[in-house]
């Protein structure tokens, strides 16, 4: 495994804000107690000795991408696993959630915040190896995390996916996260195409708090954040850590030109959570343990402006009486998020159990404001009135639960080869996706005149009753997993599982992983596996029509759910599951004690791929008319129509030496080169010779350089006695992304030139229990390429790509541990 050491920084100090989000941070931590201890994780473990009349505590550590009960070092993995401690990002680090910080720490996670992408500017959604973010399975303390709600439509990343919305746990709550750079389906089921992560939650005794500060040099996005940790004692034997956030995160805006009525950036957000993690033996031999998250989240997201007097808003989008000058609509999003596990570990001779009961709750309510229903304003004008609509609409929205039990058992034998190691498990889990209508105003067209007002809320129409409904499924899941020492330098392990769900049918996986220890210092490792990703809920029964904007203009879209009429109709097939096949070959090296690094190269073929389709006009031969009855301009569909290829390389290298002076320098280097490339297109019966529509070239580009095509940190961390300094320097490849147009019609590709941003931060530690830092993020004020804004998905100069579009920031934290 590799360590990855340095944290991101950013944003500006202000004195007396600082001294005000200090002191609540201060209060937080005082209102909470003492105590606690270590994280558990995705695999029971043997429990050390104890005597015969004290209870024993069965600690578990984690090991993702092995189920063994003794835990192999950081060298001797077979699996390619990044451990990423959380403290430093914690107590310094320029970014305030956990989705940015691993954006700046990791060449292979790609988590880039949206702009202009309705639903999707709420919430920070995460991809490994240029993949989407649903082909990515994250775990807390070992156990699967459910997914947003959110199916993101718009925006360069994770297109038609859902994905674990990371910036529900807070940075203080977490002890490390590992990333596992390699396929796992058959250790932990759906998802697991990309890669694995396991955010492995703090329980250890102390308080600690940090408030935090920031702003962009433009002097907005103001970002506030007030965090603290407690753990202490449960009983004699027991422990609990918690956890309380406040987060307050201003609206930026980057639009074009300065007055524009467009806003463009970081969306509004106000986060509160709280975070329980511990555990309590219950006898010699059987322990108890929990985790509680919750998580509420005021979001607010600037939909496209409209335009007033004189333009061709009125009377479609606008109302003369409400907007003469125009007006930008705000899409707010109510978020609730809620996570549980339940579980007992349990030990009977020489074999570990655990028994575990995980919920999962993702919910997101919109209302539209500042807003306006353009039908209904003009028909108030027809009938004599000044010619208004209601400026706010509860516009729906949509939750999604998960419920999933897992049974695990394993032993080690040490008698065995040089060791062997048997586990297998049972899991059952429930789904269950809903969609809320809006109120009438929402969507409804008052006037049915269509040279009139546009119907629905102006920015994001609202979902309606023959949207709305609720779907569930279910599933059960079997595997075996045998890892053994062969020789002292000879490692491998097997797995397989068995998963039949209601929806689709069943699957098998299958994975081969080994290594082999050249020398004391050198390993070589590799693995081969298939892989399967269920459709999610979302994907299968998402319903909604929409208003998206090309070339400048507005189309109302529909997203049609697959079985549905529109979907029959075109000739669409029931959506089934992808499946992948995963190749690794890499080398771990340590020349010295102070030394390492790790080499990976990777091929991910993934067969049946589920995409968002491209969009079906008005005009086509088969469901134009439907369209046209629907007073819709497009269509778009989920389907399993793709075959894409990824291929990549991930390098890292660490050092820490003193350099004499008391002088200590740590170096630490990551690569991530990757390429996907779609190999066929696979149209239903219906559409074939239209492959060109069912995945256009704009779409197949989404797929393809979503994400950039390589990435790079390199960072020094320089330290003598209280002082210590930290220098970054990020670098993200290219990318080519289509336009509304396209290549057909005359328009290039909109191509991304490689950029590279520097961050520098100095901390001064006033004691071992409290220090300062401030620092910067992106100081040379790089930005992405411009392009044509009438050909970007929204509708600014560039799109959120690579590193965002914010330019510099500042920030400040002081921490304080009692």
């Amino acid at each position: 495994m590799t360590q990855l050491r340095f944290a991101p920084r950013h944003a500006r100090p202000r004195r007396a804000p600082l001294y005000r989000a200090t002191m609540c941070a201060l209060w937080l931590g005082g209102s909470l107690c003492a105590g606690g201890a270590l994280a558990q994780d995705a695999g029971p473990a043997q429990p050390p000795p104890a005597q015969a009349s004290e209870a024993r505590t069965l600690e578990t550590v984690s090991v993702l991408g092995s189920r063994r009960a003794q835990r192999s070092s950081d060298t001797t993995s077979i699996s390619p696993v990044d451990v990423l401690p959380m403290a430093k990002n914690a107590e310094e680090g320029a970014q305030f959630d956990l989705a940015q910080s691993l954006q700046y720490a990791a060449p292979s996670f790609n988590s880039t915040r949206q702009s202009g992408a309705d639903g999707a500017d709420l919430v920070d959604s995460a991809a490994l190896r240029g993949l989407g973010s649903d082909q990515t399975l994250v775990l807390v303390n070992g156990k699967r995390h459910h997914t947003t709600a959110l199916l993101n439509l718009f925006g360069a990343r994770n297109r038609g996916n859902t994905g674990t919305d990371l910036n529900t746990i807070p940075l203080m709550a977490i002890d490390s996260v590992e990333i596992l750079r390699d396929g796992a389906a058959a250790q932990y089921g759906s998802d697991a195409i990309a890669g694995v992560m396991n955010i492995s939650l703090k329980k250890r005794k102390g308080c600690e708090a940090v408030a935090g500060y920031g702003q962009y040099s433009k002097g907005d996005g103001e970002n506030w954040l007030a965090t603290a940790y407690c753990g202490f004692g449960l009983g004699s034997d027991g422990s609990i850590g918690i956890t309380g956030e406040w987060q307050d995160r201003g609206r930026s805006d980057r639009s074009e030109p300065a007055g524009s009525p467009r806003i463009i950036g970081d969306s509004k957000v106000k986060n509160q959570t709280l975070f329980l993690n511990g555990d309590k033996p219950l006898g010699e031999n059987l322990d108890l343990y929990f985790t509680l998250g919750a998580q509420r989240r005021d979001a607010s997201s600037a939909a496209f402006a409209r335009e007033g007097i004189g333009s061709e808003d009125i009377p479609s989008r606008n109302s003369a009486a409400m907007y003469p000058d125009g007006f930008v609509p705000f899409i707010d999003g109510d978020i609730d998020d809620r996570f549980g596990i339940l579980g007992l570990r349990w030990s009977l001779g020489e074999w570990n159990a655990d028994l575990s009961y995980t919920y999962g709750y993702s919910k997101l309510r919109y209302t539209i404001n500042n807003t306006l229903n353009a039908s209904l304003a003009n028909l108030d004008l027809i009938n004599g009135g000044k010619g208004v609509s209601p400026r706010s609409f509860d516009a729906g929205g949509f939750s999604f639960e998960q419920n999933t039990v897992n049974f695990d058992v394993n032993r080690f034998y040490d008698h065995i080869f040089r060791g062997l190691n048997v586990a297998f498990g049972l899991e059952r889990r429930d789904e269950r996706y809903k969609i809320f209508a809006g109120e009438p105003g929402s969507y409804l067209d008052y006037d049915g005149d269509s040279d009139g007002g546009n119907a629905g809320s102006q920015g994001f129409p609202g979902f309606r009753p023959g949207d709305a409904g609720g779907h569930s499924r279910d599933s059960w899941a079997a595997y075996a997993d045998v890892e053994a020492d062969f020789t002292e330098r000879f490692t491998a392990g097997v797995a397989v599982r068995y998963e039949d769900y209601s929806d689709f049918g069943n699957t098998t996986t299958g994975k081969l992983a080994a290594g082999f220890r050249a020398t004391d210092t050198l390993m070589f490792r590799a693995s081969a596996s298939t892989g399967f990703r269920a459709p999610s809920l979302q994907q299968k029964y998402f319903s909604s029509t929409i208003t998206d904007f090309v070339n400048g203009q507005p189309v109302d879209v529909v997203i049609a759910p697959n079985g549905g009429a529109l979907a029959n109709q075109a000739g669409l097939p029931a959506l089934t599951k992808e499946k992948s096949r995963n190749y690794t070959l890499g080398l771990t090296w340590s020349p010295t004690a102070d030394t390492s690094l790790t080499l990976d190269a990777y091929r991910i073929d993934i067969d049946d791929r589920i995409v968002l389709s491209g969009r079906f006009g008005d005009d086509d031969p088969v469901i134009g008319d439907a369209l046209r009855a629907l007073q819709v301009g497009q269509a778009q569909f989920f389907v399993n129509s793709v075959d894409t290829r990824t291929e990549g390389v991930d390098f890292t290298f660490n050092n820490e030496r003193e350099l004499g002076n008391d002088f200590k320098l740590g170096t630490f280097f990551a690569l991530n080169l990757n390429r996907t490339k779609v190999r066929a297109i696979h149209a239903p019966p219906a559409l074939v010779g239209r492959e060109d529509v069912l995945l256009s070239e704009r779409e197949r580009l989404f797929i393809e350089q979503g994400a950039p095509r390589s990435k790079a940190v390199l960072g020094f961390d320089l330290s003598r006695g209280a002082w210590e300094g930290n220098f970054k320097a990020i670098y993200f490849g290219p990318q080519t992304l289509g336009t509304f147009t396209g290549t057909a019609g005359g328009v290039p590709n909109a191509r991304y030139k490689a950029k590279a941003s520097a961050d520098l931060s100095v901390t001064y530690a006033f004691s071992d229990n409290t220090k300062l830092t401030v620092g910067g993020s992106n100081l040379f004020n790089v930005k992405p390429t411009r392009q044509d804004p009438n050909e970007t998905d929204n509708g600014h100069i560039f799109d959120s790509v690579q590193f965002g579009l914010n330019g510099t920031a500042y920030f400040v934290r002081l921490w304080h541990k009692f």
